[in-house]
Formats: C-alpha cells, sequence, structure tokens
C-alpha cells in the first residue's frame, strides 16, 4: 500500500511541474508570436486610396509620385505593390506616356504591373518609344537647379578648392565671359567647375556641431588652359564672381532617376534650414536636414515631418510653475537630463533652443503629429536636402523628420 501512495504522489508531482513547464512556455510563447504577427502585418500593411483606379494611363506631365498616390494612400511603397529588388530600385523601369498601369489585386495583396501595350494619347499623332520621355519621380524643374549645383562644403573642399585669383583689367567683378585666373587645376581633374562663395554654417540642432557650410551657388567656368595659374572663362553667372570665390568640380554622376521608399532603417534627424531664407515651408519646398549618406539615407528616400506635442496642465485651474515660457510655444526635444541641468527637460522655444524649464508632475505632453512628408534629392556625408510632398500644416525649422 505504501509503495502505491509513494507511486501516486511521484505521478502527481511529474504532472503538477508538467503543465506549469507548458504554461510557462505559453506565457512566453505567445507573446513572442503575437509581436511577429503584429511586426509582419505593420510591415506588410498596404492602404490603398478608397477611390482607387484598376488602371490608369499615363499622361504627359505625370510622375511617378503622382501615380503612386493615385492608388495608394503612402506613395514610398511604391516598391512594395511594384515588387521591385534593390536593384531594380537604383535602376529603376521607365514608365512613358501612353502605358498603362494596372492594379492587381488576385494574390492577395496589391501589385502594380504594366501591360504590354501602350494607349493612343492624341488620334492621328505617332510617337516613337525613343523620342518618348519617360515620366519623372517629381517635377525636375522644381528640383532641377540643385541638381547639379553645389548645396555642401565639406570641410576638405573649403581647404583643397582653387580659388579665383585675378581676372582681366585689374577689374573687381565677373560675369559671363569674362577671363579669370584661378590656382592650379591639373587636367585629369576635369574642365567644368562650380563657382561658390561660402555661405553660413549648418549646425546640427541637437549636437550643436558645425555639419558643413551651405554654399552660395554663383555660376560656372570652363578651364582654357592648365597650369599655375590656370585660365577659364565665365559662361553662366547667377550673380557677380570676384576675386577669392572658389571652384568646385561639377559632378557627373548624379542620380536623376530614383524611386520614393521609406529607409529600411530608422532614421531621425530634424529641419536644419528652409531653403531661401523662409520662416515657413509648404509643399514644394527644399529644405536641409541633419542626416546623410552616413545615417544610411539616400535620394529617393521619403521621411515623415512630425511636430512634437506641446506641454500642457494637467489640471488646467492651475498655474504653472515657471510662466515666463507660455507652454504652447514650447517644442519638445530630449527627454533626457542634460548635463548643465541636470534633473531638467530640455525644451526649445522657437528661435530659443537654448531654454529650459523643471520638469514639473503637473505638465504632460501631448503625443507627436505627422504634419507632412519630404522626399529626400540631395545628400552628402551628413547633410541632405528634400522636397516638402505633402503639408498639412506649415512646417518649421527644428520640426522631427524621420522613417515613416
Amino acid at each position: 500500500m505504501n509503495y502505491m501512495q509513494n507511486l501516486m504522489q511521484l505521478r502527481g508531482y511529474f504532472v503538477r511541474n508538467f503543465i506549469g513547464v507548458l504554461n510557462m512556455f505559453r506565457y512566453i510563447i505567445t507573446p513572442l508570436l503575437f509581436c511577429c504577427f503584429i511586426s509582419h502585418a505593420m510591415a506588410d500593411d498596404i492602404l490603398l486610396q478608397e477611390d482607387h483606379p484598376d488602371r490608369y494611363v499615363v499622361v504627359k506631365g505625370d510622375t511617378l509620385w503622382a501615380i503612386s498616390g493615385k492608388f495608394l494612400k503612402d506613395p514610398w511603397q511604391w516598391p512594395k505593390v511594384w515588387k521591385m529588388n534593390k536593384d531594380e530600385i537604383k535602376n529603376p523601369h521607365r514608365i512613358y506616356p501612353g502605358d498603362v498601369v494596372v492594379l492587381d489585386t488576385s494574390s492577395g495583396s496589391p501589385q502594380l504591373r504594366l501591360l504590354h501595350e501602350t494607349v493612343t494619347l492624341s488620334p492621328g499623332a505617332i510617337e516613337e518609344p525613343l523620342e518618348k520621355q519617360a515620366i519623372p519621380v517629381i517635377m525636375p524643374s522644381t528640383i532641377a537647379p540643385f541638381l547639379n549645383q553645389p548645396l555642401v562644403i565639406e570641410k576638405d573642399e573649403l581647404t583643397t578648392s582653387p580659388v579665383i585669383l585675378a581676372g582681366p583689367d585689374n577689374r573687381v567683378a565677373f560675369v559671363d565671359g569674362n577671363k579669370i585666373y584661378t590656382s592650379e587645376i591639373e587636367q585629369s581633374e576635369g574642365y567644368l567647375w562650380h563657382i561658390y562663395r561660402p555661405g553660413k554654417v549648418l549646425v546640427d540642432p541637437d549636437s550643436r556641431e558645425a555639419l558643413g557650410i551651405e554654399a552660395t551657388y554663383l555660376g560656372d567656368a570652363r578651364i582654357t588652359k592648365y597650369g599655375d595659374p590656370t585660365v577659364g572663362e565665365i559662361f553662366r553667372s547667377k550673380e557677380e564672381i570676384f576675386k577669392d570665390d572658389k571652384l568646385i568640380k561639377m559632378s557627373d554622376n548624379l542620380m536623376t532617376s530614383f524611386v520614393p521608399r521609406a529607409p529600411e532603417t530608422l532614421v531621425k534627424g530634424r529641419i536644419m534650414t528652409i531653403y531661401g531664407g523662409l520662416a515657413e515651408a509648404g509643399n514644394n519646398t527644399i529644405v536641409s536636414i541633419n542626416k546623410g549618406k552616413k545615417d544610411g539615407l539616400e535620394e529617393g528616400h521619403v521621411l515623415s515631418i512630425n511636430r512634437a506635442g506641446s506641454f500642457v496642465n494637467r489640471n488646467p485651474k492651475q498655474k504653472t510653475t515657471d510662466e515666463r515660457f507660455p507652454m504652447k510655444e514650447l517644442r519638445f526635444t530630449d527627454t533626457e537630463p542634460t548635463e548643465k541641468a541636470p534633473g531638467k527637460e530640455k525644451i526649445k522655444e522657437s528661435g530659443t533652443p537654448d531654454k529650459t524649464i523643471k520638469k514639473d508632475p503637473t505638465m504632460v505632453q501631448l503625443p507627436s503629429e505627422r504634419i507632412g512628408l519630404l522626399m529626400i534629392f540631395r545628400t552628402f556625408d551628413r547633410v541632405s536636402y528634400g522636397l516638402i510632398m505633402q503639408a498639412t500644416q506649415p512646417i518649421n525649422v527644428l520640426d522631427i523628420t524621420q522613417t515613416p
């Protein structure tokens, strides 16, 4: 009898422990499976426009972004529905006026493809395929001046760039057709050069580090005789050119054909400047951000523009601890205590980035809000330039840019 009782107790012990182990695995595995499911769903979540067409005939004046927006709520997801790989993104298939873009949902997930046919857009007018111009990503007139001109002078370029030494007849200012003499340029460096003047320093709004110098584009010159000094001729001038202005070699490998897409990794930065000295930016405005090639940004990457939530009082009837800075004008930038002010949150007021207020348990920050989309079209090592594609509110310097 004792033997049977011991055997039953031992059996019960193993059963209880086995069930406990199963429960432990259930609590561990279930959240992991749920997270994997959610992650996969978010990665593959492609939202179509409610009134999307089943097919669309491309017309002259279309852009890839505009066509994408006819089908998708998020135009940067174009590569997903087009089933593009990395090589195709860098060298996308060209789409021409008359081509037919078709939306196929038979597989359960939306997919765009081109029909192997074209539609005649103008009766009686026949276009040869070689004479057609492929549609661009965005209207080229908007960014064309920025694709082949210097925008940022890297630190090394500033010290090594050729400089204008003099002009003919002791002239002070030079324009189209004028001869110029520069410091030595070798023939292997090429004969087409931009002329620029160093402008304002681009400062990272978070680290306060100088990222480069924004170039003021002045014009273009061609070299007519190499040597020391080198002789050149100005063939294009945007404004007057002076002695000590510098030269940058024209780049011949700028990317003009790219596909709008989200970065593959999380990139988070800030708007540093609005081109043209504007106080606020909107659609089709060019801005610079404090992230570049070293951060993984490429031409065609799309970033969301977010505005950090303002701080409000949990109890509206209670006064704030510091009324010197109205809460509606404060913009959150960093949740970590700063070295200079331990125990304080760094909060930037528009135009005054160094002001701080003490942590206050009565204050709460509202969630950040997406206010626009930005597409990168020119990248440097630590700075990029982008075109604002969508804006629901006026966009300001210091607004946050990040992977959508």
